[in-house]
């Protein structure tokens, strides 16, 4: 039997890279769909659409992946409570990799008709079953390896994953935009990328084929039969808590990389590859920091990061979008960073947050349930609100008002979970599987 702290550095260091690499992989193959919903999936799939309809409606096929994460991550949270963190990790990121590179294989609305948005519709459902049993099974096996003065150094590796992945996505269409014509690109250009995630995916799946099941898996003398129902049971105002709090991070991070996007392209007149150049700027500032933020965590606790997250997120909605509307580079990636700062400064302690609110025996699950139920409420809704909101205004102070509401939401939740990190300082022992907290 395995001990957490007995796991020596470097294999500490092998293991957090290789969850980074598998939630980078699969979250390059979901932002890549975001992307091109911001920038050519209206006019293909939907072109009877007037041009702000055809953009609802993309974006609509954009939530429900959203939607489909809940389910994944019960799905996928069931098995990881039941047979272990590992496998989860193989096949979400076989299904998600699968479907992606469906997706560029789509006939388009003028060859095939109402079944291109259809199946597209059933494709984007199978990426966000995948990509919500990716994140609980990689936080898991990660934290659950990690030294207790550690965990929200090594559990904020699979927090960059994004990062990497929105970048690798995004970068992928800057140099098929610059590279094409607006015809070769609409033609088959866009197609390019879903078909990479082929590859990457083949790499996430050698990478973690040699990872070790979590130690304190292993360690558990009974596991949940029906983990969904002792969570809904007994951990209800937790995961409904949890899910309030992170949705003020998918909402900013998605107003900025989705809505944003497609905003200055087609209200502002921005060139595509210099909304792409800002937004990406920003990104690679807010993925070198995680690390340093979750050593914050470490030291300071979760909850107050959290806490000073939202408490930003809600000072700098009308700045930044006053920024957004000027239309200028600099003033936009200004914009853009500081609104990724304050979401970091959540998202990179809650990977060690939530598996330490959660009992062991549910904890797939549980951390899973609620970082995914967020996703809906933040997530799938900002792009198509702040599109409908944003409008017919010349600035769009809407969507300031509804993501400044939001982050209020999200602080009130936040201030009613416990901090959790004191608790985890003592050693393992067998009381250290009841649950550090219920909130």
């Amino acid at each position: 039997m395995h001990d957490a702290r007995s796991v020596r550095a470097p294999s500490m260091f092998r293991l957090a890279t290789a969850s980074l690499v598998g939630t980078a992989v699969e979250f390059y193959d979901f932002f890549v769909y975001g992307t091109a919903s911001a920038l050519v999936l209206g006019p293909l799939f939907f072109p009877t659409f007037s041009p702000l309809a055809g953009t609802l409606a993309a974006f609509g096929t954009f939530g429900v992946g959203f939607i489909a994460r809940p389910l994944g991550s019960v799905l996928f949270g069931h098995i990881g409570d039941r047979r272990g963190r590992r496998p989860v990790l193989i096949v979400s990121l076989l299904l998600t990799g699968a479907s992606t590179v469906a997706v560029g294989c789509v006939p388009t609305y003028g060859s095939i008709g109402i079944a291109a948005p259809v199946l597209l519709l059933v494709l984007r459902f199978l990426q966000g079953l995948g990509l919500g049993g990716e994140w609980g099974g990689a936080v898991l096996l990660t934290a659950e390896h990690a030294p207790d003065h550690r965990r929200g150094l090594w559990s904020s590796f699979p927090q960059i994953g994004p990062s990497l992945g929105f970048l690798l996505a995004n970068g992928v269409m800057l140099v098929l935009s610059a590279a094409l014509t607006e015809a070769q690109f609409a033609s088959w250009g866009w197609r390019v990328p879903f078909w990479a995630a082929g590859v990457l995916a083949a790499a996430g799946l050698w990478l973690r084929g040699s990872l070790a099941e979590s130690p304190r898996f292993l360690e558990l003398r009974e596991h949940a039969r029906v983990p969904l129902a002792e969570v809904v049971r007994g951990h209800w105002r937790l995961v409904l808590l949890t899910a309030g709090g992170l949705s003020v991070g998918y909402a900013v991070f998605y107003a900025v990389t989705t809505w944003g996007l497609a905003y200055g392209v087609e209200q502002l007149g921005v060139g595509r590859t210099v909304m792409l150049a800002c937004i990406m700027a920003a990104v690679v500032v807010k993925g070198a920091l995680t690390p340093v933020v979750a050593v914050l965590g470490d030291r300071y606790g979760r909850r107050p990061l959290c806490l000073a997250g939202c408490a930003a997120t809600a000072l700098w909605m009308f700045p930044m979008i006053a920024l957004l509307s000027t239309g200028e580079p600099l003033l936009m990636f200004l914009g853009f960073l500081v609104a990724l700062l304050a979401f970091i400064t959540m998202f990179a302690v809650i990977a060690a947050y939530l598996p330490e609110l959660y009992e062991p025996r549910v904890r797939c699950t549980g951390a899973a349930v609620g970082y995914n139920l967020g996703g809906v409420l933040g997530g799938a809704l900002t792009p198509i609100v702040a599109t409908a909101v944003a409008h017919g205004e010349r600035v769009p102070w809407g969507v300031a008002a509804y993501l400044t509401g939001v982050a209020l939401l999200s602080l009130g939740c936040f201030a009613l979970l416990p901090e959790t990190r004191p608790v985890l300082a003592a050693p393992v022992t067998p009381a250290a599987e009841r649950p550090a907290a219920r909130g």
